[in-house]
C-alpha cells in the first residue's frame, strides 16, 4: 500500500515520518502490500491530481483541493481514502467522496489550547491600545477551540458571550449565548472559531460589521472564507473597525506556507489590509506547536488503521455503508 502525502513540509515529514515508522509493523499487518508513504511539497489541485499513479490514499491539509472532479480523477486512479491532517473539510466535496465509496476522515481536535492562546496572543499585542481586562469578548463558535479560547479570557476578567447554533455546557459555565445581532453590539473583541460551510460564509459581512461596535477587533484564527475582506478593508478605512488579526485569508491558497521574499504580492485586496497599523496578519500559524504536530501525526495514522482494519472510524467525515457500520450523520461541530 502506497500513501501519498502533499503541501508536507520539512515538519509533516519529521512527525508523519516517525508515526509511520512506531506503526509500521501494524498497519503491515493489515495491508495487502509493503506500507509505503511518499512525500510531495506541492498541493494536490485539478492541476497536479495527474501526478497521481499508484497510490492507495492520499493524506492532505487545508489548502489542497479535493473537488468533485479531482475525486473522481483520484477514484479512477485507485485511491480509497483521503486523510486529512486538519480539522476543517471546507475543501473536500463530501457528497463526492461518498458517492464513490472514498474513505474521509480528518482530525477534529489537535491541541485546541494551541490556536485559542495564538488568537489570545493577538488580543494582547495591544491594537487597540487597550488592556483585556474587564472587557467584553464574543466567541463565534464554540467547540473545542472556542470554549479553550473562553477560558483563556476568563482568565483575564472579561465578559463572554457566543453564538452558536449547537450550545456547549462547558461555554455555559464561562459566559452567556446570544443571537448574533445582539452579541455584535455589546463585544470589544469579536473571535471567529467556527467551520466554513455554506451557512457561515462571510459571516462577517458589511451587514455585520455595521453592527459590531465602533471601534472593536475582530480576531479570525480559523478559516480566510468567514470574512468579506473587501468589506473588512471598508470598516477599517472609516475607522468603525479599530483593529483586524488574521492568521487565516480567503485567498490564502498559493500564499501561505511558501516563500514569497523574491516576488510581487499581486493580491491588491492583502497588500491594502497590510497598509494598515491596525492589521496583524500571520500565515496560518496558530496550529504550529509540537503537541499540535505530534497529535496531528498520530490521529491521521489511528484514522489510515481504522480503515485498514474495517473498522469503524469515530472521525470518519462519510456515511461509511460501503466499508463500515452506518452513522446517522455527520458531526456538527468541529472545532
Amino acid at each position: 500500500m502506497k500513501l501519498a502525502v502533499f503541501s508536507a513540509k520539512a515538519y509533516d515529514k519529521k512527525y508523519l515520518s516517525a508515526e509511520h515508522e512506531a506503526k509500521k509493523k501494524t498497519l503491515a499487518e493489515h495491508s495487502p502490500s509493503d506500507f509505503e508513504v511518499v512525500y510531495h511539497d506541492f498541493s494536490l489541485s485539478p492541476e497536479t491530481v495527474s501526478l497521481v499513479k499508484d497510490i492507495d490514499a492520499v493524506c492532505v491539509f487545508v489548502n489542497d483541493v479535493l473537488s468533485a472532479d479531482v475525486l473522481e480523477d483520484l477514484h479512477k486512479t485507485g485511491v480509497k481514502a483521503v486523510l486529512l491532517r486538519c480539522a476543517g473539510f471546507n475543501n473536500v466535496d463530501l457528497k463526492a467522496a461518498e458517492k464513490l465509496g472514498i474513505f474521509v476522515a480528518n482530525v477534529p481536535s489537535y491541541s485546541p489550547e494551541a490556536v485559542a492562546e495564538f488568537a489570545g496572543n493577538f488580543n494582547l499585542d495591544g491594537l487597540l491600545g487597550k488592556t483585556v481586562h474587564g472587557k467584553t469578548v464574543g466567541i463565534i463558535g464554540t467547540g473545542r477551540i472556542g470554549v479553550s479560547m473562553a477560558r483563556i479570557m476568563k482568565g483575564f476578567g472579561c465578559t463572554l458571550y457566543a453564538f452558536d447554533p449547537y450550545e456547549s455546557d462547558a461555554f455555559k459555565e464561562l459566559g452567556e449565548y446570544l443571537p448574533l445581532e445582539e452579541l455584535l453590539p455589546k463585544c470589544d473583541f469579536i473571535s471567529l472559531h467556527c467551520p466554513l460551510m455554506e451557512k457561515t460564509k462571510h459571516i462577517i459581512n458589511e451587514k455585520t460589521l455595521k453592527m459590531m461596535k465602533p471601534g472593536s477587533m475582530l480576531v479570525n484564527t480559523s478559516r480566510g472564507g468567514l470574512i468579506d475582506t473587501k468589506a473588512v478593508t471598508h470598516a477599517l478605512k472609516s475607522k468603525h473597525l479599530g483593529g483586524l488579526a488574521l492568521d487565516v485569508y480567503e485567498g490564502e491558497g498559493d500564499l501561505f506556507y511558501n516563500d514569497h521574499s523574491g516576488h510581487i504580492i499581486d493580491d491588491d485586496v492583502l497588500t491594502r489590509l497590510m497598509t494598515f497599523p491596525n492589521v496583524l496578519i500571520c500565515g496560518h500559524q496558530g496550529f504550529f506547536t509540537e503537541e499540535a504536530l505530534q497529535e496531528i501525526s498520530e490521529c491521521t495514522f489511528r484514522n489510515l488503521e481504522d480503515f485498514l482494519r474495517g473498522r469503524k472510524c469515530d472521525n470518519s467525515l462519510v456515511k461509511e455503508e460501503f466499508l463500515l457500520s452506518r452513522r446517522d450523520s455527520l458531526p456538527v461541530r468541529i472545532i
